[in-house]
Order: C-alpha cells, then sequence, then structure tokens
C-alpha cells in the first residue's frame, strides 16, 4: 500500500499492438503470387515472345523489372521479425502496392506496345 504521501506507481507499460495473426502470411501470400506471376509474364513476354524490341517494349520491360524489385524488398521486409510492428507493415503494405502499380504499368505498356507493333505490320 502506497504511503499518503506518494504517488501509486504508475502501471505497467503494455507492449505495442502488434499485427493481427493471418495478416502477415496474407501478404506473403499475396507477394509470392504476383511474384510468380511477374516472372512468368516476364520469362515469356521478354524471352520467348516472337518480335523486335521496340523504344515502348523497353519501357515496359523496365517497367517489369522495377516491379519485380519492389516486390522482392517487400517479400524481404515482409519476412522480417520487425514486420509484426503495425508501423513497420504498413510500410511493406506500401512496398507491395508500388510494385503493383509498377507491374500494371508495365503490363498496360506491352499490350500498348504489341497493339501498336501488330498494327503497324
Amino acid at each position: 500500500m502506497p504511503k499518503p504521501d506518494q504517488a501509486p506507481a504508475p502501471p505497467p507499460a503494455l507492449p505495442p499492438p502488434g499485427v493481427p495473426a493471418g495478416y502477415r502470411q496474407g501478404i506473403i501470400t499475396a507477394i509470392t503470387v504476383l511474384l510468380g506471376f511477374s516472372l512468368a509474364f516476364w520469362r515469356f513476354w521478354g524471352f520467348e515472345s516472337p518480335g523486335r524490341w521496340h523504344a515502348g517494349s523497353v519501357l515496359a520491360a523496365l517497367c517489369l523489372v522495377l516491379a519485380v524489385v519492389l516486390q522482392i524488398l517487400a517479400l524481404f521486409r515482409a519476412l522480417r521479425i520487425e514486420d509484426e510492428a503495425v508501423a513497420e507493415y504498413r510500410k511493406t503494405v506500401r512496398w507491395f502496392i508500388a510494385s503493383a502499380i509498377a507491374l500494371v504499368l508495365g503490363l498496360t505498356l506491352a499490350m500498348m506496345d504489341a497493339a501498336i507493333v501488330d498494327q503497324a505490320s
């Protein structure tokens, strides 16, 4: 019991809230699915698809490379212990969203390049 002239002891500090169960597994799965698609598309479109390279196809390839790099960085972040913290998890989600945007941009450029080249021939 505290003495009358002493303030009561502060309550013990609670640990910072973590990411709810299942969230990290979900984002890791989403990243690996998108990474698998990106690599498969990159392999087919960049290496196996017939045709010549143009400025548009180089730009599309650079966007696809950027998307793969961002996906690998997001996966690296998601696999770290520090990603249990909500603030770190949110940063990882932002990296993942940036990779998805780069992927969509690359796919759009690849489609437009294919349509323009096919139409010109």
